[in-house]
């Protein structure tokens, strides 16, 4: 599948770990910048399983609001099971076998992914906002020396600092310092101050010249910005380069189907409502995000909706719990200007198709939000797509002003839709809206938690819009029955808070692939 490159990395692993140097090792830790592609061939089972393992682990990477300890278990269990990544030997730079078949998946599977998701902006800024989660974690996970070893390999533009410049400078480094440290044991790199404008912005580390001296404890963001701007122009590059393989008729089917994947639920099955009458539909407009809100406005405002809306819209309801006799109740309802034989002509055969029961007899899942990104993007007069992605940029503002999201939290969402990271926005909102029904005055703001605010936040990335509706029903039901912010505050304190995908709190998810029990 892949060319081969590096004669010496095959003949280490084929010996079962002949004796190399640590810099002529293939993958002597287990941070990669991925530079180069992956020189081993695979077949292309494992070429589909290494994306599909690799999603599911870039998923956990990018969960939000947990403490470092739910972060970790919830990371190793998605290692273990997807990813496995031993750390190096103790003491030793010599690496066979097992770890280097794990280093070697990690790096093939970056690659295949990189290819299936260049293809167009919005599936680069997934991938890269993804990719850079995970390596966060790892690097912050990884030993120091392993750290320090990684970096030394990259050929970065970083002077290392020596030690007799650190004592001329002991004072300063220390005075820039927030941790009491030993400033001659420290590793620091000097580097221009353009790369680290965080760390410089919070007065993190010191100033001579234009240059910042970073120490090793906060080289985590020089690091991630290299890394980040290393994959984005690789991105850039492969996506210029897909159209050379578009009569590869082995890769290019695997590669479309890869980035259309949704691993998650497909909400077919389990109604968090139960079953729902039509007429419940407009009280629950309450708890759906706002894709689903506005087609529901637009339907009562206009009474229709295209083809692209019903079928968005019409599929949202089925999966909270709208059985095909109450759809069928609802929408003739709704389309009020059509007789009951003009509604039977033009769409109670639709309707029936939608539920499995009628033509191939297919039982539809509601679209996945990256479905609904990524496909049948809405013309002039439709109201179906995501409003984050497909709004424009007063409407987006005009929208979140109608829903009194203020103005700190609005250009932090609208921050996030113009780097086109639209499923983070829509989490945000999730975050604030609910907030604020729960009347929690002033919280979420810039993320931040305390107190009552951990009901809101939501511990996963929102990727469908049943999975918004069925978290923000849950928290209302639990906070009405037996949950406010004081008894929640308790359960902090003493230690016993649910862990996170526990949806007691807040309607966590077990994901899963598609097709699975």
């Amino acid at each position: 599948m892949f060319n081969q490159q590096n004669r010496k990395s095959r003949q280490h692993l084929a010996s079962g770990g002949a004796r190399l140097t640590y810099e002529e090792m293939p993958y002597p830790t287990r941070l990669n910048f991925y530079k180069d592609p992956p020189p081993l061939e695979i077949s292309i089972e494992e070429f589909e399983q290494f994306a599909l393992d690799r999603m599911q682990t870039l998923l956990t990477a990018q969960m939000r609001n947990l403490t470092p300890e739910q972060l970790d278990k919830t990371m190793n269990e998605a290692f273990k099971k997807y990813m496995p990544m031993a750390p190096n030997i103790k003491g030793s730079h010599i690496q066979t076998g097992q770890l280097m078949e794990e280093r070697k998946k990690d790096h093939i599977s970056h690659f295949i992914l990189r290819l299936a998701y260049s293809r167009s902006q919005e599936l680069r800024s997934w991938f890269l906002r993804a990719e850079c989660a995970l390596f966060r974690y790892r690097f912050e996970k990884e030993s120091q020396a392993d750290q320090v070893a990684f970096l030394g390999l990259q050929n970065l533009s970083w002077k290392k600092v020596s030690d007799d410049d650190k004592r001329l400078l002991k004072d300063r480094l220390k005075a820039s310092s927030f941790k009491a440290q030993d400033i001659v044991e420290e590793t620091y790199f000097e580097v221009d101050f353009e790369k680290v404008p965080g760390l410089v912005g919070r007065r993190q580390v010191y100033l001579q010249a234009g240059k910042a001296y970073v120490p090793l404890a906060d080289q985590v963001v020089l690091v991630l910005e290299e890394f980040k701007e290393r994959l984005a122009n690789a991105l850039e590059l492969t996506g210029r380069a897909l159209p050379r393989m578009d009569e590869d008729d082995r890769l290019m089917p695997v590669l479309n189907n890869i980035n259309k994947q949704y691993l998650g639920r497909e909400f077919t099955t389990s109604a968090i409502a139960g079953e729902i009458q039509a007429q419940d539909v407009d009280d629950l407009k309450v708890h759906m995000p706002l894709c689903m809100e506005h087609l529901h406005d637009e339907l009562r405002r206009e009474k229709h909706t295209r083809h692209g809306g019903r079928m968005q819209y019409g599929l949202f309801l089925k999966g909270i719990g709208l059985s095909l006799e109450q759809a069928l109740i609802f929408w003739q309802t709704a389309f009020e200007k059509q007789t009951p034989d003009q509604f039977n002509k033009n769409y109670a055969y639709n309707i029936r198709h939608s539920y499995g029961m009628e033509g191939k007899r297919t039982d539809y899942t509601p679209y996945s939000c990256k479905s609904i990104i990524m496909n049948n993007a809405p013309g002039s007069g439709d109201h179906h797509g995501c409003p984050f992605r497909h709004f424009s940029a007063p409407n987006m503002r005009a929208q979140l002003a109608a829903h009194q999201v203020d103005e700190f939290d609005t250009e932090d969402i609208m921050r996030l839709v113009s780097n086109k990271h639209y499923q983070v926005a829509c989490t945000r909102y999730y975050e604030v809206t609910r907030a604020k029904m729960l009347g929690l005055s002033g919280a979420m703001k810039g993320g931040g938690l305390s107190g009552g605010e951990e009901m809101v936040a939501s511990q996963e990335l929102i990727e469908h819009p049943n999975q918004f509706f069925e978290q923000s029903y849950l928290l209302m039901k639990n906070k009405n029955a037996s949950m406010n912010v004081e008894n929640l505050e308790v359960e902090m304190m003493d230690g016993t808070a649910p862990t996170p995908l526990q949806p007691t709190i807040q309607g966590g998810y077990q994901y899963k692939k598609a097709g699975t029990a």
